[in-house]
């Protein structure tokens, strides 16, 4: 069963930054790594690597990766042009802090993951920075 939080969720639309749009319904029946980042917060950006190397290696497996930019569209422009990643990402603005607290991050803080099963619901969070053995335990969650 999934919450209010979960549903309203897969209804949402996001800017791209290269100005497209990405439905998070076209997400949904796969399981899905989301991380709300920044480009000003250090262990956000730390950690972009090691989501990026997962989400190469996992794909093949049907996991989905998204970055949920709490941030505007030129500094994340500028943050990729640099520090390229290999899944998708897009734009929540300000606004990503509020989904991110319907999805279980009370303090709002960054980096908040959530891990979303292939039924679209909540199987973990994490607030701050993923490590290499949360991805390992993630895989076993979709």
């Amino acid at each position: 069963m999934t919450s209010t939080a979960e549903a309203a969720l897969w209804q949402l639309e996001f800017a791209t930054p290269d100005g497209g749009a990405l439905r998070m319904a076209s997400l949904r029946g796969k399981p899905v790594l989301l991380n709300f980042w920044a480009s000003w917060c250090p262990p956000c950006v730390e950690e972009l690597p090691l989501l990026s190397g997962f989400h190469s290696e996992n794909s093949v497996n049907g996991w989905q990766v998204l970055g949920l930019a709490v941030d505007q569209l030129e500094p994340v422009k500028r943050f990729l042009s640099k520090a390229p990643v290999s899944f998708p990402v897009a734009l929540a603005g300000m606004p990503g802090i509020e989904i991110s607290k319907s999805l279980g991050n009370l303090s709002g803080g960054l980096p908040f993951t959530v891990v979303l099963g292939s039924e679209g619901q909540v199987a973990h969070r994490k607030i701050g920075k993923v490590t290499p053995a949360d991805l390992h335990a993630w895989i076993a969650l979709k």
